[in-house]
């Protein structure tokens, strides 16, 4: 039955909404395919979810093929099987809590290994019944602090997620290997470029993890990569420890006054006027070294002071400390905090006063390029005040490294070989080879070969569905609206009927009968009282492949085929309009 727009639960929009700020974001609402409800909550309109359908269809055929089986879990959980694994309380304000009429704690699913671990603990127990693969296309629920870009950070938002259960560690590569291979197959057939990239696990846990992003301009995550192949997330980018360089002909550190040098700008030009360098070349921001100071706010309430030490020609990356901390999260040190430590002089900071040995009393950590033997010019712990001449490993210490500081354009990879280069993408899909936490949290074991309880090793596998939706909507549009591969476009043809002429709403009525018995989707503009003007600028907008219309070359005998994405239009005889069309649609 084609979806005629004279009844259609469809508006399309003149105007770009005031909430979206991407491209493809305001042509999904402006087209008739979504609606916000509320921020990071949309409603699927009868377009849209046609879209999204076929969408679900490529990942379940995909998944269907290497043998994986498709269940429906609950989003409704109970609290235990997320306290047993920590995650109730590492999961933070994220998580969706609340309570039945009784009391008892429950949450909405943000993602369900404790669940389906338990699902599998409850019908299996042996080796023989593995290894095993279940799915399942649901509705996931984050709170999110910042929800942005419409259907790519949600806090409502539809994904696949997939998990595997195996003996040990060989048969987990064998599943991680599989669904990596059928996750390379759902994103080629979904059309977008992507990059899979080393990721960091995170609070998932586990040895191993990769992400799949769509490059976009767009994208929320910055990634690298190399003319040799090495592609990561920059939160998992590992930049290796530097050499131990010989620091014997170095001086002893000397503090000297620098007022008013609160910044790496400020102390880089009183040191160049009243201490200029005896080899001659001008100081820079790298010479210095800069401590960073964040309070850790964890899961469970507690706040935790934390120094990070970087050259001061870098910042500190917010992803990246992120990514190591987690489930902590960072805050900015307030003024509030630095009362509460007096040893620490604000804007001249050094390694003196920081370390969990030290004045202070600040756990310390360094960033992985400050080699032992280099030599820095840093903060004195007293206002006014630098020293030069400090040298790590001779005249101070940290607790340890932390891969936080940003990473650059022309950066050496972290394998050796080239340069790393940045873009943007947006995550569709991440899967990790989880080990056996889950399991050995919820007691989930099975007798091997031997009849010995062994602890099940799992993997986790997730694609952003309708993050994808709005990866192809992003990837395929132009200044008039959007334009859907015809694979995900919500009808095979759009079939537009112009002018006043009761003939040309007969005709156009017989060609979606003939299309129809062909078994095409046929989206028909019906609509008598919309000037031609407005039909073509929705056909336009809305971007299905294939546009007829049937108008005023009604009268020759004629109707108009047109190509959403070439633009080429050609004119053939009505008689020949489902043949044509036919032929156009199915080459």
């Amino acid at each position: 039955m084609a979806m005629r727009m004279s009844t259609l639960f469809l508006r399309t929009l003149r105007e770009d909404p005031a909430d979206a700020e991407l491209p493809g974001h305001k042509l999904l609402v402006r087209a008739g395919y979504i609606r916000r409800v509320a921020p990071g909550v949309y409603t699927w309109l009868p377009l849209g979810l046609r879209v999204l359908q076929k969408v679900e269809g490529v990942v379940r055929e995909e998944m269907n093929r290497i043998g994986a089986q498709e269940v429906r879990l609950p989003a409704l959980l109970p609290r235990e099987p997320y306290e047993a694994t920590g995650r109730w309380t590492e999961y933070g304000e994220a998580l969706f809590r609340l309570q039945d009429r009784k009391g008892s704690d429950m949450l909405l699913g943000p993602t369900h290994e404790e669940i389906f671990c338990l699902t599998v603990k409850d019908m299996y127990s042996s080796y023989k019944d593995l290894p095993l693969s279940l799915y399942q296309i649901q509705t996931k629920y984050r709170d999110e602090a910042r929800p942005r870009a419409g259907l790519l950070r949600g806090r409502e938002f539809i994904m696949k997620d997939s998990y595997s259960f195996d003996v040990d560690q060989a048969g987990l590569q064998k599943s991680y290997d599989a669904h990596r291979e059928a996750y390379v197959r759902i994103f080629d057939r979904l059309g977008f470029e992507y990059v899979i990239v080393h990721a960091d696990s995170g609070a998932m846990g586990g040895s191993a993890s990769e992400e799949f992003l769509a490059v976009s301009e767009f994208g929320e995550d910055t990634f690298v990569r190399d003319e040799h192949g090495y592609a990561a997330n920059v939160e998992a980018v590992q930049v290796p420890q530097a050499a131990e360089v010989d620091a014997s002909a170095v001086p002893a550190a000397q503090v000297h006054d620098t007022p008013d040098t609160p910044t790496i700008d400020t102390l880089v030009a009183r040191l160049n006027e009243a201490h200029p360098r005896e080899d001659g070349r001008a100081w820079t921001a790298a010479d210095t070294l800069k401590n960073v100071l964040v309070m850790l706010h964890q899961p469970d309430g507690t706040r935790e002071p934390l120094a990070v030490g970087v050259p001061g020609d870098r910042e500190v990356d917010p992803k990246r400390l992120e990514a190591q901390v987690a489930p902590a999260e960072p805050e900015p040190f307030t003024d509030e905090d630095f009362a509460a430590f007096p040893a620490l002089a604000k804007g001249y900071i050094g390694p003196g006063a920081l370390g969990e040995d030290k004045p202070a009393g600040i756990r310390y950590l360094l960033d992985p390029s400050i080699a032992v033997g280099s030599e820095w010019v840093t903060g004195a712990d007293e206002r006014g005040k630098h020293v030069l001449h400090l040298v790590h490993g001779r005249d101070f210490t940290a607790d340890g490294t932390i891969q936080a500081a940003q990473i650059r354009e022309g950066d050496p990879s972290p394998d050796g070989h080239g340069s790393l280069t940045l873009a943007r993408g947006m995550e569709m899909g991440h899967i990790f080879q989880l080990g056996t936490k889950y399991a050995e949290a919820l007691g989930l074991k099975v007798l091997d070969e031997n009849g010995k309880l062994v602890t099940v090793t799992m993997g986790s596998y997730g694609v952003g569905v309708s993050r994808s939706v709005a990866a192809v909507a992003e990837g395929n549009r132009d200044e008039a609206g959007l334009v859907w591969p015809r694979a995900f476009a919500p009808a095979d043809v759009h079939l537009v009927a112009t002018g006043k002429d009761e003939a040309v709403f007969v005709a156009a009525e017989e060609i979606v009968s003939g299309l129809e018995a062909q078994d095409l989707t046929v989206l028909y503009d019906d609509r008598r009282k919309v000037s031609p003007g407005v039909k073509f600028k929705d056909a336009e907008l809305i971007g299905v492949p294939t546009i007829v219309v049937v108008g005023k070359g009604l009268a020759d005998g004629k109707i108009e085929i047109k190509d959403r994405r070439s633009g080429d239009r050609r004119e053939v005889p009505v008689e020949d309009a489902v043949a044509e069309v036919l032929r156009e649609v199915r080459g």
